[in-house]
């Protein structure tokens, strides 16, 4: 049986080595990678209202965090300027201006398609204060965006690259409250 486990930025920080190697066994990055996502994760933890969910049976098998999205994050500033230069200023602020931002879920291969991704999300998202959840995925009929779109996530953008990158993403969100899982 796998148990959810909200957890803070100190218990995050303390599993980082065991979220890493989730981290990589799904998604199988080049390991020259590694170094800079594990520095990207731990800046991550400082953000406001950073929170956790971790999968556990009884070691970690999965992964799920977010924050609330605010100027000067990376990932909120390019994001949020993209979509108000394809839609408008004001769409980008109903998306970005009170947004949770869902920065990794990550279920350790031998323990995916059973609804633990499903249910750290709902997890993650339950009892938030913000407005919508955003998040970024491969713009592709992956596995995850299926997830993403089953719970409510919506396509904000497609085909967005980020700079420095190649890869096509899609861009989704979805209001909060999540609706109640199904099942």
């Amino acid at each position: 049986m796998i148990q959810l486990t909200r957890v803070g930025p100190d218990r995050f920080i303390a599993a980082l080595d065991t979220v890493l190697a989730i981290y990589a066994a799904a998604m199988r990055p080049p390991p020259d990678q590694l170094p800079g996502r594990m520095a990207i994760m731990r800046n991550h933890a400082t953000y406001p209202d950073f929170s956790c969910v971790l999968a556990e049976a009884p070691h970690i098998v999965g992964f799920a965090y977010g924050f609330h999205g605010t100027p000067g994050q990376w990932w909120h500033d390019v994001v949020r300027r993209a979509l108000g230069e394809r839609a408008g200023q004001q769409i980008s602020e109903a998306w970005f201006g009170d947004a949770l931002e869902i920065a990794e879920v990550h279920v350790h291969p031998d323990h995916q398609g059973g609804g633990v991704g499903r249910r750290m999300i709902h997890m993650l998202c339950e009892g938030r204060p913000e407005r919508t959840a955003v998040l970024s995925t491969h713009d592709a009929p992956t596995a995850a965006r299926h997830l993403y779109r089953d719970i409510g996530f919506a396509d904000l953008m497609t085909r967005f690259v980020f700079p420095g990158g190649y890869e096509d993403y899609a861009i989704a969100g979805t209001a909060l409250p999540l609706h109640p899982p199904v099942g």
